[in-house]
């Protein structure tokens, strides 16, 4: 008996359309979704702030983001098959337990070493949150509503994005009962609560498990060995005058990762779907994703730093900066769920793609132009450009990455397209933050103006290159029945 046949049917109404529970479903996977954003978005605002009150250099500022990218890309590609294994509810219950008990610690760290720790902590937890959700989500929707049903879902996301740093500047201005940045961990408490009683009551006993998959210890053991011996070295190189074991520790990764494809080959029950790279959509995608969220996350930490270190903007007004940024997204993100992504197919790509190049360069020119007399306005059109290209881009690959995944590869191709989103996020943090920081020096408002001149040109670099990938995909995303 197959996988799919043990899976229970979406739940619909006489007339086809979703249950209440199938909306409460979404719901839930929702705000698991916005704990996870705000927690990345509010991170990079504060990352001033915890560096000014905990101490450490600028590497420590690099690991406390980086921390929780990278266990979360890396705990993301295994859950996906234990969400198979165990079930994708309990997971999601325990993934969320998990990460509200750990924000509670990241609010609570007396020093960075415990702050790096709990946030790898929350980076594994929300790992296993994740993945779990959309499996559902697409389990308890019929696959003729399942776009009607995530549509909404993007500009939510935006929103998010927009009062995620409004949100984090202003906690950090009234500075609650002294708190200072902790508040910005805390206030993931609350949410987990209400998050974890409402997906207790709703959530499917079945989310299209496999019975007979395993887990293959020796494919996650490489994996997360490559993994670590990436990020360790590109976060720590530039602060130790790269040392030759960085070197031999990348050169070494890039072997881990060979033995990890050829242990896949050979594996009963592999870590990842083998079929899923039978996809071109699917492998295309994914490198695609990959440059485009590297240039992202790099985007994100640099227009931070330059607004509160470079240019001593306060948490505040660097946040309501961003508005424009995130405004751009979430407008882009309706057009392209709504309209642009089923009409255009892979041209809402070109679109998005080329739009987030000609912001990213704007931005560029803005801060070579102006300098120190940058200002919110003259900052806007630049950010709007921008945000309004990466807006573009989300839904469309979704699409093309798993909108073909059978029921037996959904599981581990989100799990998958979340880990290569997170690593390249994190990788982007660790090189391109590294980039910044050795340009930066000594710190004076003229090398902070230059060291993002460089980072907003590579960004946009890129993006061009994901640009000239994109003719590789099919013109339209194909769906599984």
């Amino acid at each position: 008996m197959t996988t799919q046949q043990l899976s229970p049917p979406a739940p619909t109404t006489p007339a086809g359309l979703p249950t209440r529970s199938a909306w409460l479903v979404l719901v839930a996977v929702v705000l698991a979704d916005i704990m996870d954003l705000i927690d990345s978005s509010v991170a990079n605002l504060a990352g001033p702030s915890i560096r000014a009150d905990l101490g450490g250099g600028q590497v420590t500022l690099q690991w406390v983001l980086s921390a929780y990218t990278a266990a979360f890309a890396l705990g993301l590609v295994i859950s996906g098959r234990l969400g198979d294994v165990l079930g994708r509810r309990r997971l999601f219950l325990l993934g969320m337990t998990g990460f509200t008990l750990a924000s509670l610690a990241c609010g609570l760290a007396p020093d960075p070493v415990f702050l790096i720790v709990a946030r790898t902590l929350q980076g594994l937890c929300g790992s296993v949150m994740i993945p779990q959700g959309l499996a559902l989500v697409k389990v308890v929707f019929p696959p003729q509503h399942l776009r009607k049903a995530l549509t909404p879902v993007g500009p939510l996301m935006g929103v998010t994005m927009v009062a995620g740093p409004i949100l984090a500047g202003w906690l950090l201005h009234l500075d609650l009962f002294g708190s200072q940045w902790r508040s910005i961990f805390l206030i993931n408490v609350p949410f987990g609560v209400v998050a974890g009683l409402l997906a207790w009551r709703v959530l499917p006993r079945r989310g299209g498990e496999d019975p007979a998959a395993r887990l293959d210890l020796t494919g996650v053991a490489l994996l997360t060995a490559a993994s670590a011996l990436l990020i360790v070295p590109l976060i720590q190189g530039r602060d130790l005058g790269w040392p030759a074991w960085t070197y031999l520790m990348m050169a070494g990764s890039a072997v881990v990762l060979a033995l990890f494809v050829v242990s896949q080959r050979r594996a009963a029950h592999p870590v990842i779907t083998p079929t899923l790279f039978a996809k071109r959509s699917f492998v295309v995608g994914l490198v695609i994703v990959a440059g485009f969220y590297a240039s992202l996350s790099a985007f994100v930490l640099t227009i931070n730093l330059l607004l509160q270190q470079g240019m001593h903007w306060t948490p505040l007004h660097a946040g309501l900066a961003l508005i424009p940024w995130a405004l751009g997204t979430a407008v882009a993100v309706l057009l392209a769920g709504a309209v642009l992504a089923e009409k255009l197919g892979r041209g809402t790509l070109h679109l998005g793609l080329s739009i987030a190049v000609v912001g990213l360069l704007a931005l560029w020119w803005s801060v070579a132009h102006f300098g120190d007399g940058l200002t919110v306005g003259k900052l806007a059109p630049a950010l709007l450009l921008t945000g309004f290209g990466s807006g573009l881009v989300f839904i469309p690959l979704v699409d093309f990455i798993i909108g073909d995944a059978t029921p037996e590869e959904v599981g581990t191709g989100a799990g998958l397209l979340n880990a290569v989103q997170q690593f390249a996020g994190a990788i982007g943090v660790a090189a391109l933050g590294t980039v910044f920081f050795a340009r930066v020096g000594h710190g004076s408002a003229h090398s902070y103006l230059a060291a993002a001149e460089l980072v907003f040109g590579i960004a946009a670099g890129l993006n061009l290159l994901t640009l000239l990938l994109v003719g590789l995909l099919p013109k339209h995303a194909q769906q599984a029945h």
